[in-house]
């Protein structure tokens, strides 16, 4: 064989060859269900589930997936974003949330659809809101409300010729229920709620000032 032919000498690498190292099969990432083509792990898609589940993730009540998401921020971020959806990762609250992707240039599907707050979940939100700046304002670290402080300022913005108090307690109720539920109120005993700094979230300054107006002159107007 000549010279010309390659003999004795060494091949290149796999790599310098334009060929890819074969990855061992115990080096795979396990399948966790039947036909799962899936790559991560499965505590960061846990974590992903839980973001499009919940309107929020909390690092106080979710240590462990809280840690998890900032470990994996990048490809959860970029699975989001492959369904227009834009995460937010708020650290100086522990909060993390989803956002709806909307432009005026990109014919976006909208996957998130807006599940507004009801009359009587505005009012609680706006008092919330406002009890809530009021102590940070003071220096307090947390803010707490009672039911019947709720229901008494509450239904001073309902119908002054709606006479019916029972029905508009129900509806001040059912309104604590959901905000509990979505994790803007905390029950810490029977009837008293601490506001979490959801709440900034959920109502932002300018929000609040705009509602706030709207409610006064509203009230001037029935007086």
């Amino acid at each position: 064989m000549s010279e010309g032919d390659g003999a004795g000498e060494e091949w290149p690498s796999d790599a310098a060859a334009g060929f890819i190292e074969p990855v061992p099969m115990e080096d795979d990432p396990a399948e966790l269900f039947a036909g799962d083509t899936g790559t991560l792990e499965v505590e960061v898609r846990r974590v992903l589930v839980r973001l499009l589940q919940r309107r929020f993730l909390l690092a106080d009540k979710n240590a462990a997936q809280w840690r998890t998401l900032l470990e994996n921020q990048q490809i959860i971020e970029s699975r989001l974003h492959d369904l227009f959806v834009r995460l937010v990762v708020d650290h100086d609250r522990g909060i993390a949330y989803k956002q709806q992707v909307r432009s005026a240039e990109l014919d976006v599907p909208i996957l998130l659809k807006d599940d507004p707050y009801n009359r009587a979940e505005t009012l609680v939100l706006v008092h919330l809101r406002s009890v809530f700046q009021r102590e940070r304002g003071t220096g307090e670290t947390s803010a707490r409300v009672d039911i019947e402080e709720l229901e008494q300022t509450v239904l001073t913005y309902f119908d002054p010729d709606d006479h019916n108090l029972a029905r508009g307690q129900r509806e001040i109720r059912k309104a604590v229920e959901r905000l509990v539920t979505e994790g803007l109120l905390a029950e810490e005993s029977a009837g008293r709620y601490r506001i979490t700094p959801l709440v900034e979230v959920v109502l932002s300054t300018e929000k609040l000032t705009e509602l706030s107006r709207w409610l006064h002159e509203k009230n001037e107007a029935a007086s």
